[in-house]
């Protein structure tokens, strides 16, 4: 027997499949839909119905015809690792917060702190968890604005949605964060845009502008060339998220072997190397992996290293290849014979930066 639910979203479906072919029909479903949101329909339903979902439990805003929360919640107020950032960008970032903090000694002097931010750059560089984070510095939980939801397919309904989200945030004077703005905030001169999306555009500039800076709006784009200037112009600040600099990655691959990074000790380097230009997320990806194979298969740190770094040789430049190979040099790991036919780069040059090897070639001998 089919539930509750699921008899909600076939009507649902067939409300969008006979809308523009048999009006008068969808509209009659339609009808029938949300009367049946207001009627008991037996004691399990009403049980289902005042049952504590984790929605309400939160006091979150919800679609009325899935029942579907509107919004993720990320509440890490017990305690979140800082995000691995440039220093530049993590000062920008520490700025945020102590506007939050302080926001009663700047309002006492006329000044207002930043009330929205938008988080520029490409996948897998930290910008959702560092809207998490500055949520929980602030004493906050991040809302995040679940755009699959939102996008209603019944007319009018995704404007009424998104204002229903903008409002309860406001009320609880919370952390939100439009996520992948760009997929909906596009230029309104965009042709192949439909209607729906361009009332969109236009309810979101109206919150926006309505913002209070009694919170924190924020939204986080991979394609800043999409997003309407009109809205990119809304926004107090602007914070750029670029792929990660070695430093980053090394860092990152230390935190993401937590346990296991003095079983993987020298080799540290080397897979921070071989990983250049890689995003963070890659990173913990890649690092993942690696613990695993060395747990449950027995590979050694420095095999597993090296492997990566034959697989990532293809994908480095010039000035990579170099870096790569001087950190296989100072791991004593292959003879500079040997490096070179993994890198391309000439003994000579990784004499130069690493100095003379210490293991024999293949021909018993010591490179020369």
């Amino acid at each position: 027997m089919e539930s509750y639910d699921d008899v909600r979203l076939i009507l649902a479906k067939l409300v969008r499949k006979y809308r523009a072919r048999r009006p008068e029909f969808a509209e009659r479903i339609n009808q029938a839909l949300r009367g049946a949101n207001t009627r008991s329909l037996g004691s399990s339903v009403l049980r289902r119905a005042t049952a504590p979902s984790a929605a309400a439990k939160e006091d979150v805003p919800i679609d009325a015809d899935s029942r579907m929360s509107l919004v993720r919640i990320f509440d890490d107020r017990r305690g979140l690792p800082p995000p691995l950032l440039p220093p530049v960008l993590m000062k920008r970032v520490e700025a945020l917060i102590r506007e939050r903090r302080e926001r009663d000694r700047l309002l006492a002097h006329g000044v207002t702190p930043t009330r929205s931010a938008i988080l520029v750059g490409p996948p897998g560089v930290g910008k959702t968890l560092s809207a998490r984070w500055i949520a929980a510095q602030i004493g906050k939980p991040l809302w995040v604005l679940d755009l699959t939801t939102v996008m209603s397919s019944l007319l009018g309904k995704t404007g009424n949605n998104l204002r229903m989200v903008f409002d309860h945030a406001r009320e609880r004077e919370a952390v939100l964060l439009l996520d992948e703005v760009d997929g909906i905030a596009k230029r309104r001169s965009d042709e192949a845009d439909v209607g729906e999306l361009k009332r969109l555009v236009t309810a979101i500039l109206q919150e926006v502008d309505s913002w209070p800076d009694t919170g924190l709006l924020l939204a986080a784009t991979n394609h800043p060339e999409l997003v309407d200037p009109a809205l990119w112009r809304r926004f107090d600040a602007v914070l750029t998220f670029d792929a990660s600099d070695p430093k980053l990655i090394a860092a990152a691959v230390e935190r993401f072997l937590g346990a296991d990074a003095k079983a993987f000790g020298a080799s540290v380097a080397l897979i921070a190397a071989a990983l250049h230009g890689a995003s963070l997320s890659e990173v913990e990806r890649v690092v993942a992996t690696m613990r695993r194979s060395v747990l449950l298969d027995g590979v050694a740190p420095k095999q597993m290293a090296l492997e990566l770094a034959e697989q990532r040789t293809s994908q480095l430049g010039k000035a990579d290849r170099l870096a790569l190979a001087v950190e296989i040099a100072r791991s004593d790991s292959l003879s500079h014979n040997q490096i070179k036919e993994l890198t391309g780069v000439s003994r000579d040059t990784i004499r130069k930066h690493a100095g003379p090897s210490p293991i024999k070639g293949r021909g018993g001998r010591k490179d020369s």
